[in-house]
């Protein structure tokens, strides 16, 4: 605002030269303001000094942790690359005792002969070579022939025709019986239910190749499949006049056959786990654990062929032969690094769990993160890379070690900790004595939990039942 002087000044100024007020107004104001906002800029301008922390992730330390989170054959596709990337590095050299440029600085973890390099690897026969197999053996020479090959060529793995033959009939490639009498052969071939379109259909292909097939079972899957799949049984036995016992026998059946005929007749490699860890008992009878040469691979750098290229006279030579050397030297570190942290974690893990690993019909401690953490006085997001896609193998099989992780969910009235896998157990014990023809319902096992102590509501037993694949109670029930 102005002062009463510069307005009265204004005034008089504006009548001797005939200028309205309002007019003058309008551009004293925003000159003032101008000037204003000059004067806040400028203080804004003002250099100030503030102190904030914060962690800088450097590229060595996002290697280390990469390197932490990587599986077995995670670890091993990355070490490869950087043998391309390094003309340096050599991953899992063969010979380091006789090789005259290859020195190794890391030792292998197990020092015994690894014979399975000398095995014949062999895969099984594909669904499709078995089916073109029986083809050529069965089938002359025809284009009733070439047809049937055609069709084994659309089958998915699972051995379904993943074919529309109403549109093929469309286009006029083929007559409709000629079709269909490619199909009929393509059906009758090894294994039963091969060139099925639907489920109903599979199962039916396998029925009628098994001379021991119940003899109703299939004009109930033919004509009635879905009242039978649904349980709606009472009809079922008034129209064919068979009782609810034959029915039941019927499904008993019918859940031996198999709904997908050609998975067993894999086309991919079958992959196998590796384990990180290897349980031991030592010279006490203590447990203990051990890296294996998955977890500890054995990297060697080439110090003959490095003094040759920073021997030369070239500068730029020389910087990129020891920028190399430093490049191995952080990934020899983070390999070291990433195995010691991984041995901390599973000794202590073997610590808190070892009972069950004594004896796996133990129940598991609950165990969290945040315990292991606070142990190794580490953070809890290193032990969860560390624990994920890593396996321990133990005399009772190979678990991950995200397996040993267990929260308290319950306590008993003796005031005993409890876990998910507890109560799971005990749900699973109620339901394989009970009655078969008169199930539990999950309120009824929430409330024989309840007479033992152990407070489980309906929704909880109902969760950890479709946990363990176990289906509800009126689809147990036998007749």
């Amino acid at each position: 605002m102005c002062d009463p002087l510069h307005y009265r000044r204004v005034l008089d100024y504006s009548n001797l030269n005939g200028i309205k007020l309002q007019d003058k107004f309008k551009e004293i104001v925003p000159l003032n303001l101008k000037r204003r906002s000059l004067m806040a800029l400028r203080q804004d301008l003002g250099q100030q000094q503030n102190q904030i922390q914060k962690l800088a992730m450097t590229q060595r330390m996002q290697q280390s942790i990469r390197m932490l989170k990587f599986s077995a054959d995670e670890l091993q596709i990355f070490l490869k690359q950087q043998e391309l990337e390094n003309p340096f590095i050599v991953v899992n050299p063969r010979k380091t005792s006789t090789a005259s440029n290859v020195i190794s600085t890391t030792k292998a973890a197990n020092s015994e002969n690894d014979w399975t390099q000398y095995t014949a690897s062999r895969q099984g026969q594909s669904l499709f070579d078995y089916l073109l197999e029986q083809v050529h053996l069965t089938m002359r020479k025809t284009p009733l022939r070439g047809w049937v090959i055609f069709l084994v060529n659309h089958l998915d793995s699972n051995g379904y025709l993943d074919l529309d033959l109403e549109e093929l009939i469309k286009s006029e490639l083929i007559d409709k019986i000629t079709l269909i009498d490619a199909l009929t052969l393509l059906q009758s071939l090894d294994p039963p239910g091969v060139g099925a379109r639907n489920l109903q259909e599979c199962l039916l292909l396998q029925i009628r190749n098994d001379d021991l097939a119940p003899a109703d079972a299939e004009k109930i899957l033919q004509n009635d499949f879905t009242d039978f799949v649904d349980r709606r049984w009472e009809p079922l036995t008034q129209k064919y006049e068979i009782s609810m016992s034959q029915i039941q026998a019927i499904l008993d059946y019918v859940q031996t056959l198999s709904p997908a005929p050609g998975s067993e007749y894999s086309q991919d490699e079958i992959g196998y786990i590796q384990p990180d860890l290897v349980l031991k008992k030592n010279g006490n009878n203590e447990l203990d654990v051990k890296t294996t040469k998955q977890t500890l691979p054995r990297v060697a750098f080439r110090d003959n062929y490095f003094d040759e290229m920073v021997n030369t006279d070239d500068p730029q030579v020389r910087k990129y032969a020891e920028d190399k050397k430093k490049e191995y030297a952080q990934i020899y570190r983070d390999i070291e690094q990433r195995g010691s942290t991984l041995l901390r974690v599973g000794r202590e893990i073997i610590k808190r769990q070892k009972s069950f690993l004594v004896d796996p019909a133990q129940p598991l401690t609950p165990l969290l993160l945040r315990d292991l953490a606070n142990s190794l006085q580490l953070h809890e997001s290193t032990i969860s890379r560390t624990v994920n896609g890593k396996y321990l193998q133990t005399d009772h099989g190979v678990y991950e070690l995200k397996h040993f992780f267990t929260q308290a969910v319950n306590y008993s009235t003796e005031g005993a900790v409890l876990t998910a896998n507890d109560v799971k157990a005990r749900i699973k014990a109620k339901i394989m004595a009970e009655d078969k023809h008169k199930p539990l319902s999950d309120q009824k096992i929430s409330q024989l939990l309840a007479q033992e102590g152990l407070k489980v509501s309906r929704r909880t037993v109902a969760k950890y039942r479709e946990q363990l694949n176990i289906e509800s109670s009126s689809k147990r029930k036998k007749y």
